[in-house]
């Protein structure tokens, strides 16, 4: 078997489960939306704002988190069993002191939406789901900090469980706490908030139990004094999750603000929207999987300096990116209606009009495939080579120096309306992708290496 081809496997086995725990994940968010909707219209809107709000926060927490992939990677490949436990350890540090920090952005949240121009009832309902659903933070970034962990080293197939039993719970929490069936009282709003909390929960419990009891993993003793500060290794954590942290927040806001745009042209624009970017979403979970893989293999390379290897690793993972963004193009451009439908009522009288507009919004997509997975492909390489703040650079001039911009010009004085602000996101990422691609292959990629690849 060639070098290559090791590689595309070993990325696929490593790659399978991340990717469905990804979609998985989403699944979650669907079903809060889907079951929120059959409860009442102010209730669905009050979750779906609280939910955007509730992940805005979480990314900035999720930074540091990720930071523990490369460090654990690198120092497993070297044998260094201590040094992967310090960074998982004040990873799991940093993650409780930045959620008992946050928890305040939750507890005031009804005031701070209305600063953001929401109205007052829609705010207040917000808030009292986001009071509950907060307290599901902690949980949520150990998770992360966790998945991470486990992830370098190559324990990926608990996640899938992991997050496909939390999609079974927080549908059955949601059945009985929403709505009040089995005798439970009719909670609504704070029904999917408990929910939620106790989905995070859950799944982080899952994860920190197996890493601390799983064959093979009891050696990183991860609880064993588990009070006492690593401020060196604190302070690494530290360094490379704040640019991750603000990178991924940069494009949150980017596609925020298309949302805002998209509300500025109409009502049924919004829902076009909202439906095409769900649609494009779940393709993307797959190179948010991929993305993972290629930090924890780069970072793997990296820790053994095999330049060789880094370079396969690399390619591997951007070939399987390039085939699932080749099938995403053929699906888009030949099926945009049929999938837009999926999510519309075929008695709606708006249906037409909505199935047009999406329609027209996942031809545009076909492309914004291409861009955004070159940029998360090529964060997850640049963070293996623990390369994260011009990125974070990178990341902030591409999206909001021009990929906002070009989406207002296009959208609105140019004329061409909803795809015309689609455009503007394909520009801005596809900037993006292009300067952190040549930033990792003229850079990392570049260094002059052993000439031979260290095995997979």
């Amino acid at each position: 078997m060639s070098p290559l081809m090791q590689h595309l496997r070993a990325s696929l086995v490593l790659g399978l489960p991340l990717i469905g725990s990804q979609i998985a994940s989403n699944v979650i968010s669907l079903t809060d939306t889907v079951m929120m909707g059959w409860y009442g219209v102010p209730e669905l809107a009050a979750v779906a704002l609280g939910g955007s709000y509730f992940h805005v926060v979480l990314i900035l927490g999720m930074g540091f988190a990720l930071a523990v992939v490369p460090m654990v990677a690198g120092a497993v490949t070297n044998d260094d069993v201590t040094q992967a436990r310090r960074v998982t350890r004040m990873g799991l540090w940093i993650a409780v002191l930045f959620s008992l920090t946050a928890l305040p952005l939750f507890w005031f949240s009804g005031a701070i939406l209305q600063l953001a121009g929401q109205a007052e009832g829609l705010s207040a309902l917000t808030q009292s789901y986001l009071r509950i659903a907060g307290l599901g933070l902690m949980p949520a970034v150990l998770m992360l900090v966790f998945r991470s962990h486990l992830s370098a080293l190559e324990r990926t197939r608990i996640m899938l469980w992991a997050t496909l039993a939390g999609v079974v719970l927080n549908a059955g929490m949601n059945w009985v706490l929403i709505f009040g069936n089995l005798g439970a009282p009719e909670l609504g709003v704070n029904g999917a908030a408990i929910a939620s909390a106790g989905t995070h929960l859950m799944m982080c419990a899952v994860l920190a139990i197996y890493a601390a009891r799983a064959p093979g993993l009891r050696e990183y003793t991860l609880f064993a004094r588990l009070w006492r500060p690593d401020w060196e290794a604190f302070g690494q954590v530290f360094r490379l999750g704040w640019p991750i942290s603000a990178t991924l927040l940069a494009e949150s806001g980017l596609f925020m603000a298309t949302m805002i745009m998209m509300g500025w042209i109409g009502e049924l624009e919004l829902a076009a929207h909202g439906i095409a970017l769900q649609i494009v979403s779940i393709i993307f979970m797959l190179h948010v999987g991929l993305s993972q893989v290629a930090t924890v293999r780069a970072g793997r390379a990296w820790g053994r300096r095999d330049v060789a290897g880094l370079r396969l690793a690399a390619a591997a993972v951007l070939l399987l990116s390039a085939i699932a963004v080749a099938l995403a193009m053929i699906l888009f451009l030949s099926l945009p209606e049929t999938l837009i439908g999926l999510f519309l009522d075929p008695a709606d009288p708006l249906r037409p009009q909505i199935l047009a507009i999406g329609a027209g919004l996942l031809l545009v997509a076909a492309f914004f495939q291409l861009a955004d997975a070159a940029q998360i492909m090529a964060l997850g390489l640049l963070r293996g080579v623990h390369d994260t703040r011009v990125p974070m650079i990178y990341a902030f001039l591409s999206y909001w120096a021009v990929g906002v911009p070009c989406a207002w010009l296009f959208g609105f004085p140019l004329g061409l309306g909803g795809p015309g602000i689609w455009l503007g996101l394909v520009v801005g990422l596809a900037i993006a992708g292009v300067l952190m691609m040549l930033r990792f292959w003229r850079g990392a990629a570049a260094l002059p290496g052993a000439g031979m690849t260290k095995g997979v």
